[in-house]
């Protein structure tokens, strides 16, 4: 695999770009990136959120064989990705920031919201 059959060069994690197709090993597409997270304490390459249909998956780095510029390649089939792969539950609340909150809802905390 890499540049000759559309995949693009190898990148890493963090230029993982959000919409990539992940590829079974045996070719069948699970869904599309939505990001790669990271264990910021230990600075490893944690695993990967794929959205596939209206549910989030989450992809374990064991199970991510090559992450490419336009797809992922598993370790896994389709057949044991059931197994391997399992619905996205994070560990701990996520939040990003409440563009629309204005300074007196920043004021009272509500200048964040929960993913």
């Amino acid at each position: 695999m890499g540049s000759g059959d559309d995949t693009g060069d190898p990148v890493s994690y963090k230029a993982l770009a959000a919409g990539t197709p992940v590829m079974t090993s045996d070719g069948v597409e699970l869904g599309r990136t939505e990001r790669a997270v990271e264990n910021v304490k230990e600075q490893i390459f944690d695993g990967i959120v794929v959205r596939a249909g209206s549910e989030l998956l989450w992809v374990d780095a064991p199970e991510v064989a090559r992450i490419y510029e336009r797809r992922v390649e598993l370790t896994v089939d389709a057949a044991t990705d059931a197994t391997a792969v399992g619905p996205y539950e994070p560990g701990a609340p996520e939040f990003s920031a409440n563009v629309r909150a204005g300074r007196i809802g920043r004021f009272f905390g509500g200048g964040w919201k929960k993913r």
